[in-house]
């Protein structure tokens, strides 16, 4: 039973994983990274989030390791407070309140009880950077009111802000200035770049800037894909810079590595690049990233770098610039123009991913499963080429097919359109490309939808297009002498007094077909393609179209853009009710007869479920965004809820997400985030924490995990079940540890299998006694092998022990000497 007041308004996934530099930890074990109002932690090893930190009210613009204690981590939020959390335990130890909106945070190892942070003064445009006095004190929450002033005039953005040699300065950028304030002196030296009045110097905009952690030497990027080397900058006549000149277009990000022996650099060519000793001749590239580099941090260990990208994902490369971990989150595209699918298969969310791609996104982990390519054809980043795009998506007959249309146009007379039919090979287990037509219709497709009923017998699709038609599409067999095939052809083409068709959709049976054509809705029977009947409101043209369900089936929806809502029965061909609400969003529950409607308001977005039965809503809650929602979706629960409220039962079945202008995705739920990760998750985190080795793994902790269920079967008395594989240690630290490590594979094998039988001493209840009576007899048949190696071992303990009492073994223990002795340990002598 959940309580009504714990319904509320998360965010779920979908929060931009590059806002910030991703933090490594001090063993480069975890990397963490801002992600909307929370702070994730990965596995640097298994791409696993392991924890999420939960606790600032508003988008959380920075974080960094605590210079005391490299297993706190400090974070800043628009929510003016400052956290300090033991990231291993996901714990909140300290609350600072500073009381205005923190853009950034940086710390120092020489600054004692104090942090760095971007904050804005009156002016929206003027930022500061203060320093923040953190006072030492035993309760949760403090105030930290103690700011004093260190530059002015900077940018916002944290990659305009670094601090060098050690602490001793730090180093700002904006437009054409860069400003460096010395600590000691406190002295500020400014210069100034030429300014775009001049066409040659057009493009000489600071864009970021790091600091050499050990010299005296500052290196800041441009527009114009140029770093300069900064030195002697104390002196605001003496100062020199040198150039180096790679990346053709604006320098995303720097960073110095460790020892500052080179220079890592970033842009739009999605190619990271290494300058060694900071040399024009001596550089290294990683390229073909997949998208353009917004932010490079560096292990403190410095044997790991990671690059944050504009698709919204991080890599995690070595020191040998090799790849080793991507941490995919949910793309952001320009534009959702498929909207929110649930593919049947993997309940996965799908929409547009990367430029001509579906992608599979698990709500469940917040990640990416992986991607679609759909239009199979070389992206080519260039601002003034026309892209083709892929405009619509829809899945059909329980994921067997996917049907996708891709469209491309320079000019109004010149529209390129594509449809292509895609069926699931269980073999390859992904989708493959079945039928493609070309120019499926004159104009532009507004809709696609399959026919998902149950008793349907043959896949159908159908199409409608703003020419004024909407076809039918059938599966065919396309057999011919050489091999079994079939594919998809037109079987019937419709349409009403030349209107634009602009939505379509089947009754849950699939008897009847919905299409709207601008203010008119037409029923089609599914099986003749005659004409039933009509409905024409005249409220506008209708935006969104749905049939009823279950009980409600008999019912059918429209919203119109005129900001009418209307509901019509098909037994009685007349208006059952309407509501004058602007609906934006619009989808109906698959396993209830809810459906959920989003309208927009100039406060924000507002939430109605209701059933077609009845006008009066099940549920109303207001201002769910401050932004317009775009599109939304149910996706069913694998275990229902239990809701006894009637106002919340509409979640017990399905939960429905929805997607802002923004592109955040929310959702209505009871749990955290940290309560919904997985526990394999956790318990990584708990075994990456223990300071062991893989021979402690193999022999030692699986042979006392051994021990202690013997002890437990014997104190439970339980009947004993065959241990799953991923709960032997000894398996998943196998599959874990490199293979130059371990020993040969010879060595191993026998243990390994050894470890996936089941133990001898391994009994269920009902044969404790069968086995009893086993035992004795083989007592009696190995009675001189027992009494041979018992008066060795009495033997033994008379000259070791002298005139001490001879302990005598018991028959258990006289057993497990055995056990041991038959047990080969001659491979441990070839390490």
């Amino acid at each position: 039973m959940v309580e009504e007041e714990s319904l509320r308004v998360v965010r779920c996934g979908g929060s931009e994983l590059n806002f910030r530099r991703a933090v490594f930890s001090a063993d480069s074990k975890y990397v963490f990274c801002v992600s909307g109002d929370f702070i994730k932690v990965y596995s640097t090893a298994t791409e696993e989030c392991v924890h999420i930190l939960q606790g600032h009210r508003n988008l959380v613009t920075g974080i960094q390791l605590n210079p005391k204690n490299h297993l706190q981590l400090y974070s800043c939020s628009f929510d003016g407070t400052i956290k300090l959390w033991d990231y291993t335990d996901g714990i909140l130890i300290k609350t600072f309140i500073v009381g205005c909106k923190l853009h950034a945070l940086f710390t120092l190892a020489c600054a004692e009880d104090s942090v760095f942070v971007i904050i804005n003064k009156e002016k929206p445009d003027v930022f500061q950077l203060v320093s923040v006095k953190l006072p030492k004190s035993s309760s949760q929450e403090i105030e930290a009111k103690e700011l004093s002033f260190v530059l002015d005039y900077i940018n916002q953005s944290p990659k305009c802000i670094a601090f060098g040699n050690e602490g001793e300065y730090v180093a700002a950028v904006r437009d054409f200035y860069l400003s460096v304030y010395f600590f000691k002196k406190k002295t500020t030296s400014r210069f100034t770049l030429s300014s775009s009045r001049n066409k040659k110097h057009a493009k000489n905009n600071f864009t970021c800037v790091a600091c050499h952690p050990k010299e005296d030497c500052i290196a800041t990027g441009h527009r114009d894909g140029k770093i300069r080397l900064w030195r002697n900058f104390d002196d605001e006549k003496k100062y020199t810079y040198t150039c180096l000149h790679w990346h053709h277009d604006l320098v995303m990000d720097l960073a110095f590595s460790v020892t500052g022996s080179s220079l890592l650099s970033g842009g739009r060519e999605s190619v990271l690049v290494e300058w060694r000793e900071a040399a024009e001749k001596n550089k290294e590239f990683l390229p073909r990233l997949g998208a353009t580099i917004e932010h490079i941090s560096v292990s403190p260990a410095g044997d790991l770098f990671c690059t944050s990208h504009s698709d919204n994902k991080m890599i995690i490369i070595h020191r040998n610039l090799e790849a080793s971990a991507v941490i995919q989150g949910l793309v952001k595209d320009r534009n959702i123009f498929t909207g929110l699918m649930i593919d049947p298969r993997t309940k996965a969310l799908v929409l547009n991913g990367k430029p001509g791609h579906l992608q599979f996104y698990s709500l469940q982990s917040d990640k990416q499963l992986y991607n679609l390519d759909i239009i199979q054809q070389e992206y080519i980043n260039d601002y003034g080429l026309i892209q083709i795009e892929l405009t619509k998506a829809a899945f059909g007959c329980y994921g067997n097919w996917l049907a996708t249309v891709e469209q491309r146009q320079e000019k109004e007379t010149e529209l390129e359109l594509q449809m292509k039919l895609w069926t699931y090979n269980k073999k390859t287990q992904g989708f493959v490309l079945n039928t493609k037509v070309n120019m499926p219709h004159e104009d532009h497709i507004t809709a696609l939808c399959f026919c998902n009923a149950e008793k349907s017998e043959n896949p159908t699709l159908v199409t409608t297009s703003k020419d004024g038609h909407f076809k039918v599409w059938i599966l065919t067999d396309d057999s011919d002498i050489y091999k079994k095939a079939v594919g998809w052809t037109c079987d019937f083409v419709g349409s009403y007094h030349k209107y634009q068709a602009t939505n379509c959709c089947f009754s849950e049976d699939g008897s009847l077909l919905a299409v709207s054509f601008e203010e008119i809705v037409t029923i089609w029977d599914s099986e003749t393609w005659e004409l039933k009947c009509t409905f024409c409101q005249r409220a506008g043209k209708i935006r969104h179209l749905c049939f009823g369900r279950l009980t409600c089936s008999k019912y059918l929806l429209g919203a119109t853009e005129n900001g009418i809502l209307c509901c019509w029965n098909l037994l009685s061909c007349a208006l059952e009710w309407s509501a004058k609400l602007n609906v934006r969003v619009m989808e109906p529950d698959p396993n209830s007869e809810n459906i959920a409607a989003i309208s927009q308001s100039s406060m924000g977005s507002d939430l109605f479920v209701f059933r077609p039965s009845e006008p009066r809503p099940l549920y109303i809650q207001k201002n769910i965004s401050r932004e317009e929602v775009q599109w939304g979706v149910f996706v069913p629960r694998d275990v229902p809820e239990s809701f006894t409220s009637e106002a919340y039962q509409w979640l017990n079945r399905s939960q429905f997400y929805f997607l802002t202008k923004s592109q955040s995705l929310l959702t209505f739920s009871t749990q955290s985030p940290e309560e919904k990760l997985t526990p394999t998750s956790k318990q990584l985190l708990a075994e990456e924490t223990l300071p062991t080795t893989p021979f402690y793994f193999i022999l030692g902790k699986h042979r006392q995990q051994q021990q202690d269920d013997k002890l437990n079967e014997a104190l439970k008395n339980e009947l004993v079940q065959l241990p799953l594989t991923e709960n032997i240690p000894a398996i998943s630290e196998l599959l874990h540890t490199p293979a130059h490590v371990l020993p040969s594979a010879s060595f191993l094998c026998s243990m390994f299998v050894n470890s996936l039988l089941l133990s001898k001493e391994t009994k269920s209840a009902e044969e404790i006694p069968d086995d009893v009576s086993m035992e004795e007899e083989k007592e009696s048949i190995d009675s001189d092998e027992e009494n041979n190696f018992t008066e060795e071992v009495q033997d033994t303990n008379n000259t070791d022990l002298g005139k001490d009492i001879i302990h005598q073994l018991s028959k258990s223990e006289e057993k497990e000497l055995r056990k041991f002795r038959k047990v080969d340990y001659s491979w441990i002598t070839a390490l």
